[in-house]
């Protein structure tokens, strides 16, 4: 009986990728090349470039319709456009590979075979990266927090590059969320992955988009998607203050009362008291304010992003 060939989905995110996206594109042909017993298709979506990557991946899609190519109409962000582009392949397995080969395409063929064996969810893990050594120690202790607080248990140190079964694709429309945290989603469907380690190299060429707002915005999404632990800190501090204010005040009244005319109360402490529980306001209303930014995220479920073209679906 005749079996027909298994599809394979490789979806590629773009950003001013020029110097890249060739060589991203001959890297997984050549390895597909030695995977005779699957079709495969390559989806590369451009986040609104600046420089020739759109153009460059309009020549690709000519002369080769197994890519294919959305381009937005402007950058909607990385958290958004990759996960749209997730949603667009359909694929018995769809594998999510960044375009600055940060990801090595070399791990395609272990990825498609636990895949054969049955792992849903196949994820690469950094175990070492050649990065700043202080970086890699910050990003691994926020992963550490956030595995503690989190509702879900979260794999440390996966970027999302991995391969996925098409009925976890299938899990993430159903979800439906218009700014995902999208390791915390691969958690939250629930199947248990399969881990591969490896060394995450250097970024090969050009220079990466990514900044402090936006691993900051990366870093706030995972946890207000998935804890409520701030917001109880929140309340358990505010308790805890007020319980300490209390104390204080009858402590000073004591002392006012037994040394009235030995003890003058200053103006210093109650403007360091005053500074103190301000900064603490503050510093929760920002939390409480990420939450209620999510939430308004959530309400207006706009689109993840916007096509001004796609080519050879």
């Amino acid at each position: 009986m005749f079996l027909a060939m298994r599809l394979i989905s490789v979806m590629t995110p773009c950003f001013n990728e020029e110097g890249n996206v060739r060589e991203m594109y001959d890297a997984v042909k050549a390895i597909f090349a030695n995977l005779p017993q699957y079709r495969y298709e390559h989806i590369f979506i451009d986040n609104g470039s600046k420089d020739r990557t759109a153009i460059i991946l309009r020549e690709l899609a000519a002369q080769d319709t197994s890519v294919k190519v959305i381009l937005n109409t402007r950058n909607f962000g990385h958290v958004r456009s990759g996960y749209y582009a997730l949603l667009q392949a359909h694929g018995d397995a769809v594998i999510a590979l960044a375009c600055d080969f940060q990801d090595p395409p070399d791990l395609i063929p272990e990825f498609l075979q636990r895949w054969e064996a049955g792992s849903k969810v196949v994820l690469g893990v950094k175990e070492s990266a050649d990065e700043s050594g202080l970086f890699y120690a910050i990003r691994d202790r926020y992963y550490r927090m956030l595995a503690r607080i989190a509702d879900i248990e979260l794999v440390r140190q996966s970027t999302g590059f991995g391969c996925y079964d098409q009925a976890v694709i299938e899990a993430l429309r159903k979800i439906d969320d218009p700014y995902p945290y999208f390791r915390g989603l691969i958690a939250e469907i629930g199947y248990e992955p399969s881990l591969v380690p490896f060394r995450q190299p250097a970024r090969k060429r050009g220079i990466s988009s990514q900044n402090f707002y936006t691993l900051y915005d990366l870093a706030f999404l995972g946890i207000v998607n998935h804890s409520k632990v701030p917001l109880r800190m929140a309340t358990m501090t505010g308790f805890a203050l007020a319980i300490v204010s209390l104390l204080v005040a009858l402590g000073y009244l004591a002392a006012k009362l037994l040394f009235w005319n030995q003890f003058s109360l200053g103006i210093a402490p109650i403007l360091i008291g005053f500074f103190f529980l301000t900064s603490v306001q503050l510093f929760f209303i920002g939390i409480v304010g990420e939450y209620i930014g999510s939430i308004y995220t959530q309400v207006r479920h706009h689109p993840h992003v916007f096509e001004k073209d796609r080519i050879n679906f």
